[in-house]
This record gives structure tokens, C-alpha cells and sequence, in this order.
């Protein structure tokens, strides 16, 4: 941790204890602990939400539940967060972590392919967050975007992808090249407005027209 990380989170309102207890059990329990989202990007995932309130939220990706966590917390009263993960190993530490944060009744957990599972969600989504495989965020895109009514929020991550996305010599590798397709996508797409926020590997925050 930067020593500007550790001054943002001293400064910043703490997020809970099952938050924290969450990210000692995913260093401790899985090989990519990197991928949390971590207390600053977490803190502003839960910022957005409670300012929206909405009544569903979608998530592509949740990993042990960190961010579906943050995310949760701005629901409405009666809304659910319907939380979309390939990898079905983490089922028990995900449902741990969504029990110690007293969420289970408000996050519904699916397990398996995100393009196969979309199609079949019914609901429009205020907010969705987008944070599973790079080569495919086009394709997520496409499947959520009519989903989400005028004035909901999408937010994809890791869109600055480790700088690689303006490098002189761009990467020709597959998960830089979506990148890039995706973002230009996304700055071409007249449903949408957005702003790019390079908070830490970069927030596409996307807004419906």
C-alpha cells in the first residue's frame, strides 16, 4: 500500500468490520487477492450506490463478494443485488462474508458463465458493475446496456489496464486489445455519457442517456 493509499483510508470513512475481515480471509484464502477492490475503491462503489439507492443491482464478477458487499449497502429497502461468478470454488467464503455482513437476504448469488446467465435476468438495473473477464466486456455491455433505464449508472473496472491502454507500443495481447475496443465503444455509444477515473487500474463510470 502507497503511502497516498494508506493517507486516503485514514482520512475516509471506514468501511464495516466484515469488510475487513473479508480482506484478511481473501489474502489468506485465495492466489489473487489483488483483484479486491480494496477500502478505496470499495469505500467509492458504496459512496455511488447510496447516492442512486437502488432497487437492483447487478454485479459481472464478484470474487469473494468484496465489492457486492459495498455495493449492497446504498440499496433501497426492498432491493437486491444479483452477483454473477464463474469460479464456484469461492461459494463458501463468498457466503460467509455476505452472512457476517448481514446481507444474505439481499444478494442473490449465480454461479457460472456471465454471457450464458445475462439473457436469462429479467430485471432493469440501476446500477451495474462490471469486474470479470477483460475479453469479454463488449459482450457484457451489450447484454446489460438495455437493461439500464435513462439515468442508471454502469461502471466497468480495470479499464486503464496496468497503463498498458496508452502505452507508445500498445500490447497486441487479447485482454489489452478489449480493452481498448471496449472503451472506444463506449465513447462512441450516443445512449451513453461517461468519464474515465483513474482511481486505482481505472473506472469507467458510464451513465444511460
Amino acid at each position: 500500500m502507497t503511502k497516498e493509499d494508506i493517507y486516503i483510508r485514514e482520512n475516509s470513512s471506514p468501511l464495516s468490520d466484515a469488510l475487513e475481515w473479508l480482506e484478511r480471509e481473501t489474502n489468506l484464502r485465495t492466489n489473487h487477492a489483488r483483484m479486491l477492490s480494496g477500502s478505496i475503491q470499495g469505500g467509492l462503489l458504496q459512496m455511488i450506490s447510496k447516492m442512486i439507492q437502488p432497487d437492483n443491482i447487478l454485479e459481472i464478477g464478484t470474487f469473494t463478494g468484496y465489492s457486492a458487499i459495498c455495493l449492497a449497502s446504498g440499496l433501497s429497502n426492498t432491493g437486491t443485488l444479483d452477483a454473477l461468478e464463474k469460479n464456484d470454488e469461492l461459494e463458501p467464503l463468498i457466503r460467509e462474508a455476505v452472512s457476517r455482513a448481514g446481507l444474505t437476504d439481499r444478494i442473490c448469488l449465480h454461479f457460472g458463465d456471465a454471457i450464458e446467465i445475462l439473457p436469462t435476468l429479467e430485471k432493469c438495473y440501476q446500477l451495474v458493475f462490471i469486474d470479470a473477464n477483460k475479453r469479454e466486456y463488449s459482450t457484457y455491455y451489450d447484454l446489460v446496456v438495455d437493461k439500464v433505464p435513462s439515468g442508471g449508472i454502469i461502471l466497468a473496472d480495470n479499464v486503464l489496464w496496468d497503463g498498458k491502454v496508452y502505452q507508445d507500443n500498445v500490447p497486441k495481447d487479447a485482454q489489452t486489445r478489449e480493452i481498448l475496443d471496449f472503451n472506444k465503444k463506449i465513447k462512441e455509444d450516443e445512449r451513453v455519457e461517461n468519464i474515465i477515473l483513474p482511481l486505482r487500474d481505472g473506472i469507467n463510470i458510464i451513465r444511460k442517456l
